[in-house]
């Protein structure tokens, strides 16, 4: 799964970029587009790890991008922005990045500090860039579904979608509001319309503001962010050992990129279950519903097709047994059929026969 970073000018887009990823800023090139994998935190893992003492530690990942920043007030800015904007549509969900400080050594973006009005201008432009998607395909399917063709049945019910989500747009909704069932969203997901996409807003405030709640929310985002990207890039190239003491001073228990790492892999959906054992600890990603045989096809075919039962016990309980002779002592191992539906923390052992 892939995550854009899109912002304006002197947001801290960038900043953050490298406080997540660990790549620096260099300052001799253009912006450009960076491209990192990023594993996602699991103190769960790090508990498993401490107990099986594995030869190999395997966690989830994300992959983030970040888009370098346009000047919508230039000349040509727009324009710059959709066209970037092809990038972000082959990704599964964004994060965009506001800036609320002030500071003497940047400078302001449209002379202001207004995180709000940034926020507000960045979604406008998305919904812009998805409008001219939907006008070209309507223009389109109103001429082909004038003939009759064996495909004008399924063209008229897109046509009346698209029709839907050009009223939901013109009236600044984004195109999930308007994408009623399996059919639609899998015809809106085929054009990347951009506010379909889970949208995480990151809100980059000062360092007097670090560990408060967000001084806003975005009714259509999944969920809002308050950080300081300075400062998360500083914890970021900081020894492990140097990283508490650090954050204590702080006052808060975790670098807030920990806490938007884990929101991004939950907006799209994703869980996580977990195996166990000398030779490996690993965190598994899968779509939340996903059924046991379906979380076995994850690790291998095979396994999926020999299917018997999903030996699981929830992280939590292992964790409160101490070990896991110990959680099956206390009954809290289960034997789960194919059509179980596995939780975020199950550990599994996938009993088959092939």
């Amino acid at each position: 799964m892939k995550f854009a970073l899109v912002g304006p000018p002197q947001s801290g887009k960038s900043t953050l970029f490298s406080a997540i990823t660990g790549q620096p800023i260099d300052p001799s090139h253009a912006p450009a587009e960076r491209l990192a994998t990023v594993m996602v935190p699991d103190a769960r893992l790090d508990f498993l790890a401490e107990l099986y003492k594995p030869k190999k530690y395997t966690q989830a990942h994300l992959e983030f991008i970040d888009i370098p920043g346009v000047a919508l007030s230039e000349p040509g800015g727009p324009a710059e922005f959709r066209k970037a904007m092809n990038t972000v549509r082959r990704c599964d969900g964004i994060v965009m990045v506001v800036r609320a400080f002030e500071s003497d050594s940047v400078v302001r973006y449209r002379g202001r500090i207004d995180p709000k009005a940034d926020l507000d201008e960045l979604h406008s432009e998305l919904i812009f860039a998805d409008l001219e998607q939907v006008m070209t395909r309507i223009d389109k399917l109103e001429k082909s579904t004038l003939k009759p063709t064996k495909t004008r049945d399924a063209e008229l019910r897109e046509l009346a979608m698209m029709r839907r989500v050009k009223d939901a747009l013109e009236k600044e909704a984004p195109v999930s509001s308007a994408v009623h069932n399996d059919e639609e969203r899998g015809i809106a997901t085929s054009f990347g319309f951009l506010t379909q996409k889970p949208i995480i807003v990151v809100v980059n405030v000062g360092d007097a503001n670090v560990g408060k709640p967000p001084p806003f929310e975005h009714p259509h985002a999944r969920a809002t962010v308050a950080l300081a990207a300075e400062i998360e890039m500083e914890i970021s190239q900081l020894e492990e050992k140097d990283r508490p003491a650090f954050l204590a001073d702080l006052g808060i228990s975790e670098p807030a990129r920990t806490r938007l790492i884990r929101t991004c892999y939950e907006a799209v959906g994703l869980i996580s279950f977990l195996t166990c054992g000398e030779d490996e600890v690993r965190a598994w990603t899968i779509t939340q519903g996903m059924t046991a045989v379906e979380a076995a096809g994850k690790i291998h075919s095979d396994i999926q097709r020999g299917f018997i039962r999903a030996e699981t016990v929830a992280f939590a309980d292992l964790k409160a047994a101490g070990d896991m002779r110990s959680a099956k002592s206390a009954n809290k191992v289960r034997l789960e059929p194919k059509h179980y539906v596995v939780h975020d923390g199950d550990i599994i052992n996938f009993r088959f026969n092939v």
